[in-house]
């Protein structure tokens, strides 16, 4: 096949796409009339699709992903070097782009020490998980073995990830799961479950943890994960004070804090990682997406030592984590992390997301302030939600099919926006913002105005 020729038939292309690729979280029966979407190229915080439409992106990748922008010549010219000298060995070796990024992420990283490569978010929770289970039957004579995870979070797509998912469509007909799952209550403050807010609501949202702790049993109780913002399940930011406590139920208890970091981490909230933001010190934290901006596959479960002491123990012929992730060995996904937070630093990235999350926030609540629908507006950093609902009193959300309409139509205007779905029943009625570190004002004004006429034209 003539490669060249192939790239610029598009009508060759786009059927190729309908006839062989199995697209991810799609339903396909449209694509029988209607032609699959293909993004050909980007720059900047662009995309042109293979029509030539250009798009500003406003959920980094459609996933939260390429944190530092497209077309990082940098990235890609440092990925080519090192796999044309040493593309992979196997994990059970070390690279010297490996040892590099561990040292600068967990320079970033105070307190925690140990670098555990892989190759997906969900894998990265994985190993997470596998380790608690692992120090259970090392250390607790199988007690400790139960992890705790929250609901609307979400930790990924294996089957085990899916055990910890606390939204309900993403799990849908996937078990039964791994057992040892255990959930614990939202703290959504605008969905207060008893009407309390603020401090007082942080408190019992923390306490409803506790009461699981309690029911379930302390010594049952290896971790608890939980994301530092919810991401999918609505942004979601903690109230005042929830952190803090949740710190104490950990130390109390002697449960290991898992925070997953694979949205949050490498500045999106404006800080290094979302934990940051609110002054825990975790156990374990894991990430993926921004690690490279989604220029090469890579994630990491970063440990304490002690939790990395744990498997050390040469009588013990099991005492090793018996672990390994075959693409955790390839040097592209290191090889690009380092330029990606290199960038990061060298352009104050962690201070744009920062000051333009201020931006994207005013311009939020500028749009709560015209359209009745809007009910809650939250995030940090340019990692943002507006939550849709049809009363600000009752708070009932907007049907997902009229929140999937405004995406649609700011698609249309070139505009590439989120929303939840797929995960709670009938609270799909968020819209997501989370762009490319680099936006500026007029992106996110771009963006926003988008938005304003969406929802002027879908609801009225």
């Amino acid at each position: 096949m003539d490669l060249h020729s192939f790239s610029n038939d598009t009508d060759h292309v786009v059927e190729a796409d309908r006839a062989h690729v199995w697209h991810h979280l799609s339903q396909h029966k449209p694509y029988e009339t209607i032609d699959p979407r293909i993004i050909v190229e980007g720059r900047g915080l662009r995309v042109w699709d293979i029509k030539g439409k250009e798009h500003i992106d406003g959920v980094s990748g459609g996933v939260w992903t390429v944190n530092v922008g497209y077309g990082r010549e940098r990235i890609s010219k440092a990925v080519a070097d090192q796999l044309t000298k040493m593309c992979f060995f196997g994990g059970m070796a070390g690279t010297i782009p490996g040892a590099r990024f561990s040292e600068m992420l967990t320079d970033k990283m105070p307190g925690l020490d140990r670098v555990y490569y892989a190759n997906s978010g969900s894998e990265a929770n994985e190993k997470g998980f596998k380790m608690v289970r692992q120090i259970s039957h090392k250390h607790h004579g199988g007690k400790k073995s139960k992890i705790l995870f929250r609901e609307r979070d979400y930790h990924g797509t294996t089957i085990s990830a899916l055990s910890a998912s606390g939204q309900e469509e993403r799990s849908a007909q996937y078990g039964p799961f791994t057992p040892g799952f255990v959930q614990v209550p939202h703290c959504l403050e605008y969905r207060s479950q008893d009407g309390t807010v603020g401090e007082e609501y942080a408190a019992k949202a923390a306490q409803a943890i506790e009461d699981v702790i309690l029911r379930e049993g302390p010594d049952t109780i290896g971790s608890l994960c939980l994301e530092p913002i919810t991401a999918g399940g609505g942004i979601i930011v903690p109230p005042k004070g929830y952190w803090d406590r949740v710190q104490e139920l950990c130390r109390k208890y002697n449960i290991l804090l898992h925070i997953d970091e694979v949205v949050c981490g490498l500045g999106r909230t404006g800080t290094w990682f979302g934990y940051q933001q609110f002054g825990v010190q975790p156990d374990i934290v894991t990430m993926a997406k921004g690690v490279a901006s989604g220029y090469a596959a890579i994630s990491c479960c970063v440990t304490t030592n002690a939790v990395f002491e744990m498997f050390k123990d040469d009588t013990d012929h099991l005492s090793y984590f018996r672990d390994i992730s075959t693409f955790g060995g390839c040097t592209a996904g290191p090889a690009a992390a380092i330029e990606n937070m290199l960038i990061l630093q060298e352009e104050n990235l962690l201070e744009n997301s920062t000051d333009m999350g201020v931006h994207l926030k005013e311009n939020l609540h500028g749009l709560m302030d015209k359209h009745r629908w809007i009910g809650d507006v939250r995030g940090m950093g340019l990692f943002a939600g507006a939550e849709l609902v049809l009363d600000r009193d009752t708070k009932e959300p907007v049907p997902e099919k009229q929140v999937a309409a405004i995406v649609a139509d700011c698609m249309a205007q070139g505009v590439i926006i989120g929303a939840t779905n797929r995960s709670l029943p009938g609270y799909n009625n968020t819209l997501l913002f989370a762009p490319p570190l680099i936006a500026t004002k007029d992106d996110l004004n771009q963006i926003t105005d988008a938005v304003d006429q969406a929802i002027t034209r879908v609801l009225g």
